[in-house]
């Protein structure tokens, strides 16, 4: 513009969505920024601001666009003078009106209505009475009211922010936005029918109001006029009432019409904004109109736009081919002409006379013109006479235009109306009588339509305006401008713009869209069409750039010398060419013009800009020569005038600042003498007072303190009486209420077995013919599940070697542990003396330093002797040297043949270990599951007691009868460790805070060390009770012959344990040696590495403790069952079946239950047997009781007669424990020589013989009375079970005084730290390295969260209990909870705050177990808290400080790395916890697909009529799932998606999710293919065909979702191959040999099973023979693959958690407001 000083036009162009309004965009934005604005009101941000309005009221969402232009637009940026933006004026074209009342599916209306709806909740737009965009007509019709990635509230945001700009008051805003508004509640108006001719708009009908209300009309008048219109005629003027249909289409014409109005109104508003107030000189203008548009459903709108852009290709024809080439014709120029596309013709029948356009408008004039005869006409017309037009072949409403892009069909439906644009005035009239003053502001220029060829006063074009239907024709009304149409103002508007652009220097933009589908060559099929290849061709052959001779002698004189310019131009042009550019082809001389083909004037300009250049660097150098000289003269004079004036300035200060000086310390010293006098004096009278009140306080706690322990004592003395009675009563019940329950068991098993006898085994033989066989299999599955089984106690026997070796390891530890503690006893000793040591080393200190000088006189002798054996030491290295390359060269001959053959066999161990890893990963995650189950279990049943417990009912109460023996083993310890936990966090702060005391800390040690030996004592009692009942149990005469092999084993194990106890107290007496001898001061300080091994040695110790629980439970349950096998045979508890009852228990956990359910039962309150269960079995079980106590009468009495025989056997029991008593005393005093491990070990082991010889004498006494034997057996078991019950309350207080332990340790750490810094140098020499706190350095830590301690519950509560994934954390960033969570853990351990790290942690780990316990159904929560946990896990890996983890971060988080805590520990259980939750999650997903696999994968027809035909000879059968068989395979895969969906959106890992889904598919396959076998109906041809579809499907949507590589394909192996089976032929060997190939995932059960299943459906199909059957059976005898028949369906794989790392940056998280933790703030 600037250079040719010619107006330019910038045509963008191209199909819908291929970008052309973001092209117009940038090409605006580029002239705002390059040209500025002439004045300071800053006209090119009001040019830029217009396109957040225009496209918020002319854009709408397509299914081919997001941001589709749904009118045309041409810009013209105004310039002055000097090229600088001073206004812009904007021309519209052709709304899309329709729009506004209908939107095709997957598309919406115009941006604005949507964003008025996101920002309903604005105070400012409450009275809009706004709502949800699905809630009106005119919204939801797309059914896509949210486009992904745009927030529709910023959005409105920004418009309105525009819309200021531009000028546009609020006052105006809120009244676009209420009528925008009146609009959508338009829409909702309904019309109820009277008759087929008329309707009515309901009484008082809610949206109809509102819209009265926002157009300020009244409500009568236009309920009234929505129903009916006026009709005039020559005489008069009726109302008639409109049908339902019209009255909607009348409501609909009236928003469009208001629409429009309301658009052209914002225009002129925009246009009178961007108006120039200074003389326009040049302008550009931007033309960003409507792309070509090929839709399924194609009407007038689109027809309009496609003739536009048929309009706008023509003047691109034109101006690219037509005039270049004619301009090279003129100019002489040789020249070959290039055909291209001429699309007049289609102009032609457009527009032309007689074209469409004309037709229509001739059909809309007629009075019965209906879009069908319009059809016909054009059918007559242009049929088969022009080649652009078409007829559908199954259509009489539609033709087809061959544009210059693409064949578009066009629905002639709607036409007519469209093109007629009419609307009744009399709903005109009501608005315009509205008391809101902008809405007759819109109507008020209705009377003068102008013609679209005139301008309006604004300068745009009024396209839309529509006509009002008069009730009466007015004189003079009847003007050409009103009857024109739709269709002949839009072609009048396009002809203004083309002379508008030919006017113009164009300039084109072709955006180009890829396509919808990614086919190939669409963009190809683009640029052919728009003629961009035939440009490209023109401008590679022709001569894009031209000059004039005048104005190429102008612009490249500088160029020429002077005697080179000639009078002739044009031969001085052709001398300067001829110079400047050598190559001759280059260019070419014209009449008129020079013509330079591409890149040549660009070199012209370089060589002039060049030239130019040089002469200004010329002239800048002289003229910047001048004058920095002047200034460099002028600023030194100033610079020395300058310093003069300061240096003696300087100078008087100075002599001040000393004498101030002087001054000040003599005030300050009198002043400080003051101030310090004064706080002696008061902090002595505060400490006397402080004293006093002390002393006296202490005084009297103590007093308090003695009175209270005196009344404790009474009260204990009472109360432990009533606890010791309590307990025998609660004992008695137990064991009354054990043998009912036994007892009602043993009568079910005879009942059961009275049944069975009682039925007919005739009858079920003549049913069950068969059924011999099946019998066989089955017993030969026995038969090799009891091999399974011996192999297994093979391994079971392995398992027990390696676990009795791990025990002692552990015990060495133990002992190791042990020794050193007694060292930490003597290291702590040694703190008391350190300030005695100090004052010695003090005096040492003059000593030390005369003994320096010796030492350095020593240190000069050692270096000369150093350095001669340094040079014997180079002679002796080269030497070695020799000898060393000597063996390297035979190493390297022995290193190529060992890697070959270790690189083999490293291959086949890796394997295996992988194989191992897998089996061992899927074992530990059993264990996992088997532990939340019991962990769950346990909770339930606690609950239960709870709930017993706090309902108290009259009379007796009872519980389950199965609740003492569903309890486990972990069920017990959880509950000691739970009530230990509590006291223990409620102490350890309290502890923290208190002084260090060494006495109590010293008492803690020797108690922890008497308890160990008190359990070990109490283990080893145990041990001698089991060893006498299995004594006495061996004298029994009759007796099971497997329960003695049971007891033997048990027996050796004992021995075992003795042996094992025995080494470990050699390993101890060693170990304790070799401490004694190694013992250097080192070694026993708290801070040396001992000492920490020691404190890891005592963790391991509790881990040994609880594995010694768990036998003892074993033991426990043992001897109960040993006791009551005693029982005489003729009473009801028979010991057989007892015996019986104890092996059918599989594992230790069932043993477990059985007594721990004993023990709670103990625990438990009298309650009412009648009221226990419903059908009275304890009852029953009550009544036996009673005869069991008669029975214990009897033998009482018999007891009675038989004392006076038993006195002289007592008296001998007297002698003997009088000399037992004289030898433990001897034992005593030798066990007070011992040290206290060989004391210990002494005890136990003469306890173990003294119970061994009581047990073997009470044997032999009562050998000949069974009975008496019988109740001393029972004494002693519960003495056993008190002594147990000891054992676990000092097992409690013994793991509760070691984490006290713990914290001292810790303490005395400290304080030995705050010591060594006291300490002077030379003692450090003599003393060993103690660790020092090394005090951090203030950071700006970023990235956490601090929260108060009392918090801590809140946080949990709303962090994880209370929040729901579908409510509010659906809208939070993935992952969330998690960062929040580390983010407080970062804080606590920046504050070094150990306990409150681990009850956040402890704390977070139930909360997440509570929400799974609570909604673990549910499973979006599972799948949320599944993300979330590995989030966490990742979290502290990520920022653990671990340089393998670190890899991935970015320096800034490197610096969020955790500082003074490891957390590996807590990394482990959440990988636990992570496991437990993806096995939670498969289990829903396994309850959720279940009901749905059968039915969709096998009984639905998913292709339709395969499967016709049922088998025959078949029996019916209904399907295996009645109420469930309208699944299909459509609802397993959109199950599929929403899991898929829901994993996704909660940001689970990729990884993560392939796993879920490969346990999905296997679920799918194992369930699929077990029905498949077991069902006689689903084994055919037709069947196998149907499975591979649904397959085929499956695999399709991993596909789809990417998940082919997660192994889920893998595991459909086995039914892909079942289905073949069904579908390969069965005849020849050949077919053997190839099923036999391809059933490779099969079992041979499984082949075999499918070939006797297959049933022939059709006529072609046959039964498999017997013998092919069995040459399947033989070719497959080989193959060592599992007996079993039906998969595993239960079967979890085993999941791992690979390490994601997270790129977000911690400190950019921001919290919502809707997670309630306004308590936590950000750090």
């Amino acid at each position: 513009m600037a250079r040719d000083e010619r107006n330019q036009s910038i045509i963008v162009s191209g199909e819908s969505g291929a970008g052309k309004t973001v092209s117009a965009k940038y090409a605006m934005r580029y002239f705002a920024t390059v040209s500025g604005s002439a004045s300071e009101a800053n006209v090119e941000e009001k040019v830029l601001a217009s396109n957040p309005i225009m496209e918020s009221i002319g854009n709408a969402k397509t299914t081919r666009n997001d941001n589709s232009s749904r009118f045309g637009k041409y810009i013209e940026i105004g310039f002055d003078k000097r090229y600088r933006i001073i206004g812009a004026n904007m021309r519209t074209y052709l709304l899309e009106k329709s729009r506004v009342v209908f939107q095709a599916e997957e598309e919406r209306n115009y941006h604005i209505f949507y964003q008025l709806c996101a920002s309903a909740a604005l105070p400012e737009f409450k009275t809009l009475r706004l709502g949800n965009a699905n809630y009106f007509h005119y919204t939801k019709q797309g059914g896509s009211p949210v486009i992904d990635g745009v927030d529709d509230a910023k959005e409105m945001v920004n418009t309105r922010q525009a819309c200021t700009l531009l000028g546009i008051s609020d006052s105006y805003q809120m009244g676009i936005f209420r009528i925008l508004a009146g609009i959508l509640h338009l829409g909702n108006v309904e019309f109820a029918s009277r008759d087929s001719d008329s309707c009515t708009v309901p009484p008082k009908h809610e949206p109809l109001t509102i819209f009265c209300d926002l157009m300020g009309v009244e409500y009568e008048e236009m309920s009234h006029w929505l129903c009916h219109r006026k009709l005039a005629t020559a005489t008069e003027t009726y109302i008639k009432p409109i049908s339902k249909l019209h009255a909607i289409n009348a409501r609909d014409a009236l928003a469009k019409h208001i629409y429009a109005n309301l658009f052209n109104w914002i225009v002129d508003h925009v246009n009178k904004a961007l108006h120039a107030t200074v003389k326009q000189h040049s302008f550009i203008g931007v033309l960003d109109i409507y792309g070509f548009e090929t839709f399924e459903i194609n009407s007038f709108e689109q027809f309009c736009i496609n003739y536009a852009n048929e309009k706008l290709q023509q003047q691109f024809n034109m101006h690219v081919f037509k005039l270049e080439q004619e301009e090279y014709m003129k100019e002489q120029i040789p020249w070959t002409l290039i055909d291209f596309y001429d699309n007049q013709p289609c102009i032609n029948l457009i527009e032309a006379k007689m074209g469409v356009l004309d037709l229509l408008d001739e059909e809309c004039k007629m009075p019965k013109g209906s879009d069908d005869s319009w059809a016909q006409k054009l059918y007559n017309t242009h049929l088969n006479k022009c080649a652009l037009f078409e007829k559908p072949r199954m259509s009489n409403k539609a033709f087809i235009i061959k544009h210059f892009a693409d064949k578009v069909e066009y629905q002639c439906e709607g036409f007519l109306e469209k093109n007629k644009d009419t609307v009744y005035e009399e709903q005109i009239r009501v608005l315009k009588s509205s008391k809101f003053k902008l809405l007759p502001e819109l109507f008020q220029d209705e009377e003068k339509v102008l013609s679209p060829t005139s301008a309006t006063p604004s300068g745009r074009v009024p396209l839309s305006r529509m006509p009002v239907k008069p009730a009466k024709a007015r004189p003079g009304q009847a003007s050409k401008e009103h009857k024109k149409t739709v269709g002949h103002q839009f072609r009048n508007s396009l002809h203004l713009l083309m002379e508008t652009l030919n006017a113009t220097t164009p300039h084109y933009v072709r955006c180009i869209k890829p396509n919808d589908f990614k086919f190939p060559f669409t963009a190809v099929q683009q640029l052919r069409a728009c003629g961009v290849l035939e440009t490209i061709r023109i401008s590679a052959a022709g001569f894009p750039s031209r000059w004039t001779y005048q104005e190429f002698f102008s612009r490249y004189r500088v160029l020429m010398k002077q005697r080179d310019v000639l009078g002739d131009r044009k031969q001085t042009c052709k001398n300067v060419l001829e110079k400047l550019i050598q190559d001759k082809d280059k260019y070419q001389f014209g009449k008129t013009k020079i013509f330079f083909r591409a890149g040549q004037v660009a070199y012209l300009e370089k060589i002039r800009a060049d030239k130019l250049r040089a002469a200004c660097i010329r002239i800048q150098k002289t003229i910047r020569g001048w004058l920095m000289r002047k200034k460099y003269m002028r600023m030194r004079k100033a610079a020395i005038t300058i310093q003069r004036h300061v240096r003696g300035y300087q100078a008087r200060c100075y002599a001040k600042f000393l004498r101030r000086t002087r001054a000040a310390i003599t005030i300050q010293k009198f002043q400080r003498m003051y101030v310090v006098r004064k706080r002696y004096q008061c902090m002595r009278d505060a400490t006397i007072a402080l004293q006093a009140l002390l002393r006296g306080y202490m005084v009297r706690n103590k007093y308090q303190m003695m009175l209270r322990e005196h009344k404790s004592v009474v009260i204990q003395k009472h109360v432990r009486g009533w606890l010791a009675r309590r307990r025998y009563r609660r004992t008695l019940r137990a064991v009354v209420y054990l043998q009912c329950c036994y007892r009602r068991m043993m009568a079910k098993r005879e009942l059961k077995k009275l049944k069975i006898e009682a039925r007919s085994v005739e009858r079920y033989k003549k049913l069950h013919i068969g059924l011999e066989n099946k019998i066989m299999q089955l017993q030969r599955k026995i038969d090799e599940q009891n091999k399974e089984y011996k192999s297994l106690l093979e391994k079971m026997n392995n398992l027990e070697i390696t676990y009795s070796t791990e025990t002692e390891k552990l015990r060495n530890d133990v002992e190791r542990l042990r020794m050193s503690e007694e060292e930490a006893k003597n290291a702590t000793n040694r703190v008391l003396s350190l300030q005695e040591e100090i004052a010695k080393l003090r005096k040492e200190l003059h000593q030390t330093q005369s003994e320096k000088k010796s030492i350095e006189e020593w240190a000069d002798k050692y270096k000369h002797e150093t350095e001669q054996l340094v040079s014997e030491l180079k002679e002796q290295n080269s030497l070695l040297k020799t000898e060393k390359e000597d063996l390297n060269r035979r190493i390297h001959d022995q290193a190529r043949e060992i890697t070959e053959s270790m690189e083999k066999k490293l291959v086949e161990e890796m394997k295996q270990l992988e194989l191992d890893l897998n089996d061992e990963r899927l074992r530990y995650q059993n264990l996992l599951n088997e532990f939340s189950r019991l962990e769950e279990r346990y909770d339930d049943l606690k609950d239960e007691m709870n709930l017993m417990v706090s309902i108290p009912k009259p009379g007796h109460k009872r519980t389950d009868s199965t609740h003492s023996s569903n309890e486990s083993e972990y069920t017990f310890s959880s509950e000691i460790t739970e009530a230990e936990d509590l006291p223990l966090r409620m102490e350890e702060p309290s502890e923290k805070k208190a002084a260090l005391d060494m006495s109590l800390f010293l008492k803690l040690q020797k108690r922890v060390s008497e308890l160990e030996q008190e359990k070990q004592s109490l283990q080893d009692e145990l041990d001698r009770k089991e060893e006498q009942a299995l004594r006495a149990k061996a004298k029994e005469e009759e007796r099971p012959p497997i329960r003695g092999a049971e007891l033997e084993y048990e027996s050796l194990k004992r021995q075992e344990l003795e042996s094992e106890n025995k080494k470990l107290k050699n390993e101890l007496n060693e170990l304790q040696k070799a401490l004694t001898e190694t013992r250097a001061p080192e070694v026993t300080a708290p801070g040396a590495p001992a000492y920490r091994v020691l404190l890891d040695q005592l963790t391991s110790v509790s881990e040994e403790l609880e594995v010694r629980k768990e036998e003892v439970l074993i033991l426990r349950s043992q001897l109960v069952s040993q006791k009551e096998a005693i029982q005489p045979k003729h009473t009801m508890t028979d010991a057989t079946i007892l015996l019986e009852d104890v092996q059918k228990m599989k594992d230790k956990g069932e043993i477990a239950q059985a007594y721990i359910g004993l023990k709670e039962t103990n625990r438990q309150s009298p309650l009412d047997y009648h009221m226990l269960n419903e059908d009275g079995e304890l009852w029953l079980a009550y009544e036996g009781l009673k005869q069991a106590n008669r029975l214990l009468e009897s033998q009482l009495q018999s007891q009675k007669k038989s004392h006076e025989n038993e006195l002289e056997s007592l008296r001998g029991e007297i002698q003997s424990l009088k000399e037992e008593n004289n030898r433990q005393q001897q034992l005593l005093a030798q066990n007070l020589q011992l040290p206290p491990e060989a004391r210990i070990e002494a005890s136990l082991q003469h306890e173990i013989t003294r119970l061994t010889n009581e047990n073997l004498f009470f044997e032999e006494l009562y050998a000949d009375d069974p009975k008496k034997y019988q109740l001393y057996r029972i004494s002693l078991y519960k003495r056993m079970i008190d002594l147990m019950e000891q054992l676990e309350k000092q097992d409690k207080t013994v793991r509760k005084l070691k984490k006290q332990l713990k914290v001292f340790a810790k303490k005395i750490g400290e304080l030995e730290v705050g010591q060594m810094e006291n300490i002077s140098p030379g003692q450090i020499i003599d003393e060993p390295i103690r660790p020092v706190n090394i005090p951090r350095k203030e950071k700006d830590f970023q990235g956490m969260l601090e929260y108060k301690k009392e918090d801590e519950q809140k946080l949990v509560k709303n962090l994880i209990l209370e929040l729901k994934p579908r409510g509010v954390a659906v809208n939070l960033i993935p992952g969330l909870p998690a960062y929040i969570l580390f983010m407080c853990v970062r804080h606590a351990d920046y504050l070094n705050d150990d306990q409150k790290v681990r009850s956040l942690l402890t704390s977070t780990i139930n909360g997440i177990k509570k929400v799974l316990k609570k909604r673990g159904d549910d499973f979006e929560t599972v799948s949320f808290w599944l993300s979330n946990t590995c989030r966490f896990l990742h979290c502290l890996k990520q920022y653990s400080g671990e340089e393998g983890f670190m890899k991935h971060n970015t320096p800034r988080q490197n610096e969020h790395c955790l500082t003074n805590f490891d957390l590996a520990e807590y990394r482990q259980v959440l990988s636990d916890l992570a496991i437990q939750i993806y096995q939670q999650l498969v289990r829903v997903l396994e309850n959720i697909l279940q009901p749905m696999i059968v039915s969709g994968m096998l009984e639905h027809e998913t292709i339709q009529g395969v499967s016709g035909v049922k088998p025959t000879g078949l029996r019916k059968r209904t399907s295996s799932i009645a109420d469930e068989g309208t699944y299909t395979l459509d609802s397993i895969i959109r199950q599929l998606n929403s899991f898929h969906s829901v994993m996704c959106q909660h940001g689970m890992d990729p990884e993560l999710i392939k796993q879920v889904v490969k346990q999905m598919f296997y679920i799918i396959g194992a369930v699929t293919l077990n029905n498949l076998l077991l069902r006689k109906d689903m084994c055919s041809w037709s069947k196998g065909m149907q499975i591979r579809y649904n397959v085929s499907q499956l695999e399709e949507w991993l596909r789809d979702k990417n998940l082919m590589n997660s192994g889920a394909k893998e595991t459909l192996e086995p039914l892909i191959q079942a289905a073949q089976l069904l579908q390969v032929k069965k005849k020849t060997d050949e077919d053997a040999e190839a099923i036999c190939s391809m059933c490779n995932a099969l079992t041979t059960a499984q082949i075999v099973k499918v070939l006797n299943l297959y049933t022939p459906v059709n006529e072609f199909e046959e039964r498999v023979l017997v013998s092919f059957i069995r040459t399947i059976q033989v070719r497959l005898r080989d193959r060592k693959d599992s007996p079993q028949l039906l998969m595993d369906a239960k079967h979890i794989f085993p999941v791992t958690f690979p390490f994601n790392p997270s790129s977000l940056a911690l400190e950019t998280i921001q919290i919502p407001a809707s997670l309630g933790l306004g308590f936590i703030s950000r750090v």
